[in-house]
């Protein structure tokens, strides 16, 4: 008799705070884990160099080439639009046209392809940028149609959009990682990373990223730009 497998789920990996964290959730939970991260035209390549050390010890971690950055429309694939260093209102240009719903669409193929149960995602919606892709209405929709568009799905089985860290604040990110185990060293959040990975400590994703360490009581480990 053979022993019983764990679980399988694909987890999006962009070599960020958040991703890291999903990532150790899903392993705390008993998932063995594909990673999957994509080099979709992003300004630096440092991120995915993240991505590949904190996936290090998934099962499998592929890199999938997408040029969503050849249609442009977005500050992080467009080098002629400039990343904002101050706080605005509504959606910051910093927004990439439908990327989760590509990078979902990518996971669920895969996750088909593995006969996986879950697919994880570090998508939140208490400190972020107000992507609207990034919205619980988001992935309720996109829950449907993992239901109406899979053979699983359609033959009575299930592949769950996991987002555990949706309703969390980035402190409390964190400290879940903190109490995971997440080497936030290792990570990359800065929209304007240089090739070394240090960040610009100005973008939005920078001060979120400071403020959650501050709020959190935690020693900031990321490394910054020379100014």
């Amino acid at each position: 008799m053979t022993e019983a497998q764990n679980p399988k789920a694909v987890v999006l990996v962009s070599g960020g705070l958040d991703s890291a964290t999903c990532l150790a959730i899903a392993r705390a939970r008993g998932f063995d884990c594909y990673a999957l991260s994509f080099d979709y035209g992003q300004r630096s390549n440092s991120e995915l160099d993240a991505a590949k050390k904190i996936a290090a010890d998934a099962i499998e971690h592929r890199v999938i080439r997408l040029d969503i950055g050849a249609l442009g429309g977005s500050a992080l694939t467009d080098t002629a639009i400039a990343v904002p260093e101050s706080e605005g209102t509504g959606i910051p240009v910093t927004y990439v046209p439908a990327r989760n719903t590509i990078f979902l669409s990518y996971a669920l193929a895969y996750a088909e392809v593995l006969d996986a149960s879950a697919i994880f995602i570090g998508v939140n919606a208490v400190d972020y940028s107000g992507y609207p892709d990034c919205r619980p209405d988001f992935i309720a929709a996109f829950q449907n149609v993992v239901a109406l568009a899979t053979k699983k799905g359609v033959e009575g089985g299930e592949i769950r959009l996991e987002t555990p860290l949706i309703d969390l604040s980035k402190a409390e990110i964190i400290k879940t990682g903190g109490r995971l185990g997440v080497d936030y060293s290792l990570t990359v959040s800065c929209y304007q990373a240089d090739p070394d990975g240090r960040a610009c400590g100005v973008c939005d994703s920078c001060r979120f990223r400071k403020q959650g360490f501050k709020d959190a009581g935690l020693e900031d480990p990321t490394r910054y730009q020379a100014k």
